[in-house]
Order: C-alpha cells, then sequence, then structure tokens
C-alpha cells in the first residue's frame, strides 16, 4: 500500500466527488483515478478493495464536516439562548452549503450502507458518536432544552437539509435562515 498521505487524501477527496456526481454505482477505481487526474491504477494502491474507498470516504467527510475547535469556541461567546442555536443551527446549514458535495456524498454513503453491512457499521458508529458529541454540546453549552429537544432538533435538521440537497423546489417559497429559525422556535423552548 503506497503512503504518499496528501496523494490518499486527494485520492478520497476525489472519490466523495465521484460519490456526489455520479452516486455510488460510479464508485470504481478508475472514475477516482480519473476526477483525481493520476495514472489508472493509482488508487488501487491506496485502497485495498471498494469497500475500503467508501469506508475512507465516509472518514473523510466526517473530517470535512467537523468544525473547528475555535470556531466553536468563538461560535459560543454568547449567552445560551434560543437565538445562539439558531445562530448553531444556520451556521451548520453554511458548513453544509459551504461542502454542498461532501453532503451529498454522505447522503450516497448512508444509502449505500444499506446494501453493505459493514459500511452500515462504520457509519452507524461514526454519526451515532457524532450525534452523542452534539448531545453532550447541548447539555454542556446549557443550550435550552433536554436530550430531546435536541433529538427532534437533530431530526428536524436532518430533514432540512435533506430537502435542501436533494429537492429544493419542496422548500423554495422559504428562505433557509428563515426556515431554520422557524424550526428552532418549534422545537427550543426559551
Amino acid at each position: 500500500m503506497a503512503r504518499n498521505p496528501e496523494r490518499r487524501t486527494a485520492l478520497t477527496d476525489a472519490a466523495i466527488e465521484v460519490l456526489a456526481h455520479e452516486g455510488a454505482r460510479g464508485l470504481t477505481f478508475r472514475a477516482v483515478d480519473t476526477r483525481a487526474g493520476v495514472p489508472v491504477g493509482t488508487s488501487s494502491n491506496y485502497f485495498t478493495s471498494r469497500d475500503d474507498l467508501f469506508m475512507q470516504a465516509g472518514a473523510r467527510i466526517n473530517s470535512r464536516m467537523t468544525p473547528d475547535p475555535a470556531a466553536v469556541e468563538e461560535a459560543l461567546r454568547p449567552a445560551p439562548s434560543r437565538e445562539l442555536v439558531t445562530s448553531l443551527m444556520r451556521w451548520l446549514v453554511r458548513r453544509m452549503t459551504d461542502d454542498r458535495t461532501g453532503y451529498l456524498a454522505m447522503l450516497e454513503l448512508r444509502l449505500e450502507a444499506t446494501r453493505r453491512p459493514a459500511l452500515r457499521v462504520q457509519l452507524t458508529q461514526t454519526v451515532r458518536a457524532e450525534f452523542d458529541a452534539g448531545a453532550d454540546f447541548h447539555q454542556s453549552a446549557a443550550l435550552p432544552g433536554d436530550h430531546d429537544t435536541f433529538r427532534v432538533l437533530y431530526l428536524a435538521m436532518t430533514g432540512v437539509l435533506l430537502e435542501h440537497f436533494t429537492l429544493p423546489g419542496v422548500l423554495s417559497d422559504t428562505a433557509l435562515d428563515d426556515l431554520v429559525e422557524s424550526v428552532v422556535t418549534q422545537i427550543v423552548p426559551r
């Protein structure tokens, strides 16, 4: 296995691009090589199998979507309130929108996980860990609401993002920032 970390990251990012633009069926070593602009056969030197490619893409997407701790600290400067939760949810949407390709690729991976047990196990562990970290963050930051508030907010925001990225015409009459505010207002207590 080749050990050039920068090349591996570039190939994994190319795999994410393929997932987002061509779907899971389009994710082949040749497609990754083409997208990365490297000689045919390069990605097979970095990934042991197609399953490995799926797993590495999932890990990389998670890494790309995780906010910088300094940015989180900055975002938490205001006092805990419903308004702060609204601000944080708008920030979440902006981060996902800024990495639209990563978000679409993650949706593809989630669908592929229904057919690949090992991928399902990995994604479940990753997403569950992120969910638990988010719930812990909500509590430790003393944001309004309890664990159920966080869970419903998580599910609502997941739905908002799914609609926004896959069928934006469904919610086209509502600005995304306004929709986020409405979701938070309906779920998070004062």
